[in-house]
């Protein structure tokens, strides 16, 4: 349990980290991939298993783009 925590919280530090390089990203790319770094770490956490980790990461990036994708339009 403690192996899963520490690998979720090791995957959002470095996405966190490589996010920072987005500047030159539109909303809806930035959207998406935050969402699927959520995802992805609340499925590590949640699941506990590769699987989860990976389905958490697909929802979260869709779920994320969505929401770019309405912020985009209101601009």
């Amino acid at each position: 349990m403690k192996k899963v925590r520490w690998t979720a919280l090791g995957a959002t530090a470095v996405l966190s980290v490589a996010l920072a390089g987005c500047a030159g990203m539109s909303h809806r790319d930035r959207s998406t991939a935050t969402g699927a770094a959520i995802g992805g770490a609340a499925g590590a956490v949640l699941g506990g298993s590769t699987t989860s980790t990976i389905g958490g990461a697909a929802v979260g990036g869709i779920i994320g783009n969505q929401v770019g994708k309405d912020r985009d339009r209101k601009r």
